[in-house]
């Protein structure tokens, strides 16, 4: 089923979070235009770096996550030291059995590469650079969408908005939406350095180290034999100064010893905590870094903005096709709001334990480092950076209250396993991104019955015929006949008893029905 609007939706902004909307929206049919100021696409810089392994499933659903994986570098620990302790050591559990690995560090260069080659062989995505947005109207039926462009000034009309472009967002300040919050003091110096090093891939944190007093470096592996390096530096910290009087050699050989290196990339930053007033204003949406702005100790900047783009581009796409009623669009904010406000609670209070505001959390950060060297309460006792997780949408408005035990909760991303479907193998995730999903553990007559009463595609599966080895059936009740709605983005609307009338219920809910 087509679309019945002919207005595309208009992208602001040709980064990460741009581009995997549009990608997504035509997934759905949705024609998108996305108008990007720059001249051209950056190619260099590693940037945001570390890829979350649900956020590879959802860049794979637009044919990038296997590739990333492949270019990339896998960990799957993480070391944090104080001085020349060692303090703890993290690594990561599943449920279920997830596809890719937990994190992959491959940079937003590379990232915004393959983006850009899916854009362009898509016929529904209209990418334009050099187009910088100076106006935004609107009114209950169309955006209108003013830039400045090669030709000249120029005017689009959309359907909907997604304004994705960045932490400066034109699309923010010309709806007038304030961006409250704070920022550090301290910079940030990071280079992508290529040069041979003893270390195993693993993420390593270093508190206070001899070469950094009283601040901290955390390293990370990249491919090709390059590691990030981000060195905390005072205020007053000037890159050409350290360059010229080979204090930034010196700085470097600290980690290299006499090996040779290349510096491939550098860059100086502050970090900043800033949360946008709303994310939601009439027919016009924020996303990324664009909504929100947070300090990138626990890889939650770029994995979240790609939540939000498919967060929208789902809503969107069912709302195009009438699927669902525009109401379903309400259910964005309560959604990505309380995600971000997460990740700034979690990412403020990392900030404050590396950079701390005050003399009394100066010597209670001195005294906890101090306590954790041997003590297995050093993970509780030292924030190093909490890693990202996806948002539980536990308190959505669609989400059904739970009353069925089980290891997944309403509200949480549904876990991957491997499956059969019609003689292939394949994976669970494989099947979410555009279509309901209901999972049953019972005979697919009751859910199967449900689906021919709703007007959005369901997809039915017992999970007797496709989960030969059990592992999605583990997370799921034993006790009792249960059916699983999914919603396309997958994350688990329901739990609720397989007859048809409750998953009827569920499935209304999850497209906004409360709303």
């Amino acid at each position: 089923m087509s679309p019945a609007i002919d207005r595309p939706v208009v992208i602001i902004g040709g980064g990460p979070v741009g581009m995997t909307a549009a990608l997504l929206l035509a997934r759905f049919d949705v024609p998108s235009v996305i108008l990007e100021a720059k001249p051209a696409r950056d190619p260099f810089g590693s940037k945001a770096l570390c890829m979350q392994r649900d956020v590879l499933d959802v860049l794979d659903r637009v044919g990038c996550g296997q590739p990333l994986v492949d270019e990339g570098v896998t960990w799957t620990m993480g070391r944090t030291y104080y001085r020349e302790n060692e303090l703890f050591q993290i690594t990561f559990s599943d449920l279920g059995r997830a596809h890719f690995p937990p994190f992959v560090n491959v940079g937003q260069d590379r990232t915004e590469h393959h983006l850009e080659r899916a854009v362009a062989a898509d016929e529904l995505i209209d990418l334009r650079y050099g187009h910088e947005v100076v106006e935004l109207s609107q009114d209950t039926d169309r955006v209108v969408v003013g830039y400045d462009g090669p030709a000249g000034r120029g005017l689009q009309e959309a359907d909907y908005v997604i304004g994705a472009d960045g932490a400066g967002s034109v699309t923010r300040k010309l709806l007038g939406i304030g961006f409250g919050g704070r920022s550090f003091d301290d910079q940030f110096l990071i280079c992508d350095i290529r040069t041979e090093l003893p270390f195993a891939n693993e993420r390593r944190f270093f508190f206070d180290p001899e070469w950094n007093p009283d601040r901290q470096v955390l390293i990370h592996p990249q491919a090709d034999s390059v590691w990030r390096i981000d060195w905390q530096v005072p205020p007053d910290f000037d890159v050409a100064l350290e360059r010229t009087t080979g204090r930034l050699d010196g700085r470097i050989r600290k980690i290299t010893g006499d090996r040779p290196y290349e510096i491939v990339w550098m860059s100086v930053y502050r970090f900043h905590q800033r949360l946008a007033d709303r994310f939601a204003d009439g027919r016009v949406f924020l996303a990324g870094d664009a909504a929100h702005l947070m300090s990138p100790f626990g890889a939650r900047g770029l994995n979240s903005g790609i939540q939000d783009a498919e967060n929208i581009a789902w809503k969107i796409g069912y709302v195009r096709n009438r699927w669902a009623a525009p109401r379903l669009l309400r259910s964005y904010e309560p959604e990505r709001r309380p995600a971000a406000e997460e990740n700034l609670r979690v990412t403020g209070k990392t900030m404050d334990f590396l950079v701390p505001p005050t003399d009394e959390l100066w010597a209670a950060r001195r005294a906890a480092l101090e306590a954790a060297v041997g003590s297995p309460q050093a993970p509780e006792l030292v924030d190093s950076g909490q890693l990202a997780q996806p948002f539980v949408y536990a308190d959505s408005p669609l989400t059904s209250p739970g009353g069925i035990a089980a290891s997944v909760a309403p509200g949480q991303l549904f876990p991957d396993g491997p499956v059969v479907v019609r003689d292939a193998p394949t994976r669970m995730r494989a099947l979410f991104g555009r279509s309901m999903v209901v999972l049953t553990t019972a005979s697919r007559e009751g859910p199967a019955t449900a689906a021919r009463r709703i007007a959005a595609p369901v997809d039915v599966h017992a999970l007797g015929e496709i989960d030969p080895e059990g592992v999605v059936a583990a997370t799921l009740p034993d006790n009792e006949p249960v059916a699983a709605v999914i919603r396309p983005d997958g994350h688990l609307a329901a739990l609720v008893a397989p007859g048809p009338a409750r998953i009827v219920d569920a499935v209304a809910t999850a497209l906004g029905a409360g709303l």
